[in-house]
């Protein structure tokens, strides 16, 4: 068992020197996107299924609560989380347009849908991320190596350099907390809250 442990952290470690040297440009480009909007008074909208929409309800917590600076609340919605809608829209018309109608809703220009996706073709995620861009908005895409279609439809799409879901989304966690990072070292300053 501890040679498993030791291989899988090994693997993990792997990942994440290369993505140090294959993603540093996209995700500062990625965190230029967000900055813009945010600064032009634009809202963040994340989605994504399974483990990414746990991961876009982190994104959404980051944001609106904080990551390690006290400062005002950013605005930023998970389309994840308001089970009414997301059952009523697949009840009624059907799971591939769960996503697309919250957009619909609510996505503007100025705005960014934030969309992850560990292979790229989750159909409610590309429907999704083609309404958002007609509307107006910016696309920020998280997918594997492969980037399927999503990689199309995205301003900016981060291909994490993985195959399997489960690195994939360790790629994705540790971008997430870079461009939390650099969203709040950008747009604000002051004291850090103690770490503990």
């Amino acid at each position: 068992m501890t040679d498993a442990i030791r291989a899988s952290l090994l693997a993990t470690s792997r990942l994440y020197a290369d993505m140090s040297e294959s993603m540093a440009g996209p995700v500062a480009r990625a965190a230029d996107l967000l900055i813009a909007a945010l600064r032009a008074g634009g809202t963040i909208y994340v989605c994504g299924d399974g483990g990414s929409a746990a991961e876009s309800q982190h994104v959404a917590g980051e944001l609106v609560g904080r990551f390690l600076r006290e400062r005002p609340a950013l605005p930023c919605v998970a389309l994840t989380t308001d089970t009414s809608i997301l059952t009523a829209v697949a009840n009624d018309y059907e799971f591939a347009r769960t996503f697309e109608r919250q957009v619909e809703a609510l996505v503007r220009p100025g705005d960014v849908l934030w969309t992850l996706s560990t292979s790229g073709s989750s159909a409610n995620v590309l429907r999704a991320a083609d309404l958002a861009r007609r509307r107006g908005a910016k696309v920020l895409g998280m997918t594997g190596r492969a980037g399927g279609r999503l990689a199309e439809l995205c301003d900016v799409c981060l291909r994490v350099p993985a195959d399997s879901t489960p690195a994939i989304q360790e790629g994705h966690l540790a971008i997430i907390h870079i461009l939390c990072h650099l969203v709040e070292e950008t747009l604000f300053a002051g004291p850090q809250k103690p770490q503990g």
